[in-house]
């Protein structure tokens, strides 16, 4: 099963939902100190629980800019593949391409786009379409 973002008729792919879990969990895990969504709520309780409302896309663009910056001072191997689930990791292990060099760059889609430039995307569709944001298992 694919899972992607939703922009009314437009879909974006990321891939399977233990992917998509494993980019919010490592966000959590190494920026929410106080736990999830405490730093990033638009981003991480919003979107993540399935619908990012229209108002707040500017925001959690906002959280996600931030959080990919802070995610550049963690290395590959310091990835989450389930915050509720340390022992977990991916299916892939450490056998990852040499232009991964951080965190920040670490999550591409099945279909070989970066996360967050997905996100930005998906987000900056749903602004023009003036609708909200969804996260969708298919």
């Amino acid at each position: 099963m694919a899972t992607g973002f939703k922009a009314d008729f437009l879909w974006y792919r990321l891939g399977t939902s233990d992917f998509v879990h494993s980019f919010f969990s490592t966000i959590s895990f190494h920026l929410e100190k106080e736990g999830w969504g405490t730093r990033y709520p638009h981003l991480m309780k919003e979107l993540y629980n399935g619908r990012l409302t229209l108002k707040n896309i500017p925001k959690a663009i906002e959280e996600a800019k931030e959080a990919r910056e802070k995610l550049k001072l963690f290395s590959p191997s310091e990835v989450v593949w389930d915050i509720e689930d340390l022992s977990k990791q991916p299916p892939w292990g450490d056998n990852i391409s040499t232009d991964i060099t951080d965190l920040s760059n670490y999550f591409y889609t099945s279909g070989g786009k970066d996360m967050f430039e997905m996100l930005f995307k998906a987000c900056n569709e749903a602004l023009e379409l003036e609708v909200d944001l969804e996260i969708e298992t298919l």
